[in-house]
């Protein structure tokens, strides 16, 4: 039924796939599918904040996810799962949606911490956004 499954997660936050890694695996086990992982480095946003930072520290932050990434779906991801990881690099709505297209994805899993309005006020909910603005069904597991 789900042949490419995208799992958004936060390689810094074990709540954004501690119970959503084993949930995104059994869809794919049972149909055989593969296991898109997706993690984000979010951008600087404002150009001008990107100048307190070195020259290269985009560049080099972009190089340390790929291999904790590699590393996280070595140690985390069984054998027995066809997986795939992904990297994306500016707003996490945007990059998951993305994704999400470019892999032909049927369905994005993704782990939400619970409401909290002052916090969806200020910051938004990346979970409520997708849920939102996906072409595919959205799978949102409680952390």
């Amino acid at each position: 039924m789900f042949k490419n499954v995208l799992l958004a997660i936060d390689l810094n936050h074990e709540a954004s796939w501690k119970k959503a890694l084993p949930e995104a695996g059994e869809l794919v086990r049972t149909s055989g599918g593969t296991l898109h992982l997706l993690a984000i480095l979010p951008d600087f946003g404002m150009s001008v904040v990107s100048t307190f930072f070195p020259k290269e520290f985009e560049r080099n932050a972009l190089k340390k996810m790929h291999e904790d990434l590699a590393a996280f779906v070595k140690d985390n991801v069984p054998s027995d799962i066809a997986s795939e990881p992904h990297l994306g690099h500016g707003h996490v709505t945007e990059q998951i949606l993305k994704t999400a297209t470019k892999v032909s994805a049927d369905v994005i899993v993704m782990a939400s911490h619970p409401p909290d309005d002052l916090r969806d006020l200020l910051v938004g909910s990346n979970a409520g956004s997708v849920v939102h603005r996906s072409p595919v069904s959205v799978l949102v597991i409680r952390g």
